[in-house]
């Protein structure tokens, strides 16, 4: 079987020298279209595909009427809005992500970014510490899980509220350390700082909105790592119009960048593109992961991180 690394944005070396080790090993081939520009160079690559590995790239309807030997698409990484599922399965092709693998990277990057801003960028001016501030978490997955385990180092009290989750989940205080939030309302009632760690969903998009907002205090925070489709973008810069000490930070730049990076000086940032999964670990684990649940699929069908 060919299978298809396509990446925009390259995994780093070690994990694609591994991801080759376990593809060839397996007896397939491995191409490899990394760092592409344009959607043409995609769709010509996957034409000979049997399997694809991808990140944030995006893969359409086209893009399988594109590869017709294509059975399987794995995201190493644990979103999966950036491939349409629905085409995908009309399609007869699997889609897998890789869930839980890039969880640390990202839940470091979180706590970067909020003392980044505490410090107001390090710029040597008088900024806040992360102690005894109430950390709301939105959602409780993979990442979440990591946070409330880096947060107890920073003696930092947790909330957690899911919809997914049973309260019994979230109310093993022992081993992840968090205080159940029952509805979102109780969450952000009680934080001073919201991260958001949900998938993107029809039930989720634009679900942090004013009310919520308005709920946190003078000088909260909001961190995103997951979504910016989550927020509503008017609500939230209005929000931050009206208290002067709010901070918004994430890895996802919003369709307002400009708007923001203008009205909100250093209370704003937004790295130049996602960052959560950019660390050499993060990029191996996932990348292992989508070639050992390639290689399960061809030889026993196994699809137990199937998602559509």
């Amino acid at each position: 079987m060919k299978v298809l690394l396509a990446t925009y944005k390259p995994f780093a070396l070690e994990a694609v020298e591994r991801i080759q080790q376990i593809i060839e090993l397996a007896g397939h081939e491995l191409l490899k279209l990394e760092g592409y520009s344009t959607k043409a160079q995609l769709l010509s690559a996957v034409a000979d595909a049997d399997a694809l590995i991808i990140r944030s790239d995006m893969i359409d309807s086209e893009v399988m009427a594109a590869a017709p030997r294509l059975k399987i698409i794995v995201r190493a990484g644990a979103g999966y809005d950036n491939v349409d599922l629905e085409a995908a399965t009309a399609a007869d092709i699997i889609v897998m992500n890789t869930p839980g693998q890039n969880a640390n990277g990202v839940a470091e990057l979180v706590f970067g970014m909020m003392i980044y801003m505490q410090r107001n960028w390090f710029d040597s001016t008088v900024g806040c510490e992360l102690r005894n501030r109430r950390l709301g978490l939105y959602a409780f997955g993979h990442v979440a899980k990591e946070v409330a385990r880096i947060a107890r180092g920073f003696d930092l009290t947790v909330y957690a509220y899911s919809p997914t989750l049973t309260h019994y989940d979230l109310r093993k205080e022992g081993e992840y350390g968090v205080i159940t939030a029952y509805t979102n309302v109780e969450l952000f009632s009680n934080s001073d700082i919201i991260s958001l760690h949900m998938p993107l969903l029809e039930e989720t998009r634009h679900i942090v909105d004013y009310p919520l907002l308005s709920l946190l205090p003078e000088d909260g925070m909001l961190v995103n790592t997951a979504r910016k489709e989550l927020i509503l973008e008017d609500d939230l810069i209005r929000i931050m119009e009206e208290r002067p000490d709010f901070q918004y930070v994430t890895d996802l730049r919003p369709d307002r960048h400009d708007e923001f990076t203008e009205k909100f000086g250093k209370r704003y940032f937004s790295t130049p593109q996602k960052s959560g999964a950019q660390t050499s670990d993060s990029n191996k684990n996932a990348g292992i992961a989508a070639a050992n649940q390639i290689v399960a699929f061809f030889k026993s069908g196994d699809v137990q991180f199937k998602v559509n």
